[in-house]
């Protein structure tokens, strides 16, 4: 594999605007997670935004930027049409998305979401981690995943991705973290879909994926990453990387 990470990042957030470059500890939110995915050291990291803004952010610390059309509307969709920028020839076949809401994700996350595209018949791994409560099972906001991991296996294949707590019945459930790891031509081929029915229905973008007939991996790591998506989460981020600084 010669991976690529893409870290899409837009000021337009409907619960947290500007979130992007949201001051964490004397340094702005994306440059926290530019940092993170440059020390995994796997790959040249860019970002892809549509703000100029946020791209002179990067540049100043040291990273590459990439606009993108303001009109996308997704990430998946932004990472594409930067990758296009990037690597015209196609030397890259592996391209990671990177939440740019994720300031503490660890760099070691970056390397378990390519442990599911050993196999080759996987085209887009994902990464879960163990749901730890009741309110975490219940949490509209936490996305769970219907896998199965056989006994001290590290990578299971995803079955289904809802809001809610599935599957039903004892035993683990699993919390799906928002990075990806697509196969060039999964994601080409991904972002030429339309919206499937069940996405509109969960609001979950990875579903067009299954309903389209794509395979998806998880990686099994212990703990979720913290994402910021509201300001309770940002001063959460504020305090814990403070904390760490």
């Amino acid at each position: 594999m010669n991976p690529i990470v893409l870290i899409p990042a837009r000021m337009a957030s409907t619960r947290l605007p500007g979130k992007p470059l949201a001051d964490i500890a004397g340094r702005p939110m994306i440059v926290h997670v530019l940092d993170r995915a440059r020390a995994a050291d796997i790959g040249p990291v860019a970002v892809a935004t549509a703000d100029r803004d946020i791209a002179d952010v990067v540049e100043r610390a040291g990273g590459t930027a990439v606009l993108t059309d303001p009109a996308l509307p997704s990430g998946s969709d932004r990472i594409w049409q930067a990758l296009q920028q990037l690597d015209p020839q196609g030397l890259h076949d592996t391209v990671i998305n990177l939440q740019g809401d994720l300031p503490g994700v660890d760099p070691q996350n970056l390397r378990d979401v390519l442990r599911p595209l050993a196999d080759a018949q996987t085209d887009i791994a994902t990464l879960v981690a163990p749901v730890r409560d009741g309110a975490e099972a219940a949490a509209q906001s936490v996305v769970k995943v219907a896998c199965t991991f056989a006994p001290d296996a590290q990578v299971a294949r995803a079955l289904y991705f809802s809001r809610l707590p599935i599957p039903w019945g004892d035993g683990p459930l699993w919390h799906h973290i928002g990075i990806y790891a697509y196969r060039r031509a999964a994601l080409a081929c991904f972002v030429s879909l339309p919206e499937s029915g069940l996405e509109k229905r969960e609001k979950l973008e990875q579903l067009r994926a299954l309903e389209a007939g794509l395979t998806m991996g998880c990686a099994r790591i212990t703990t979720a990453p913290f994402g910021v998506d509201t300001p309770a989460d940002l001063e959460r981020a504020r305090a814990t990387l403070g904390n760490m600084a």
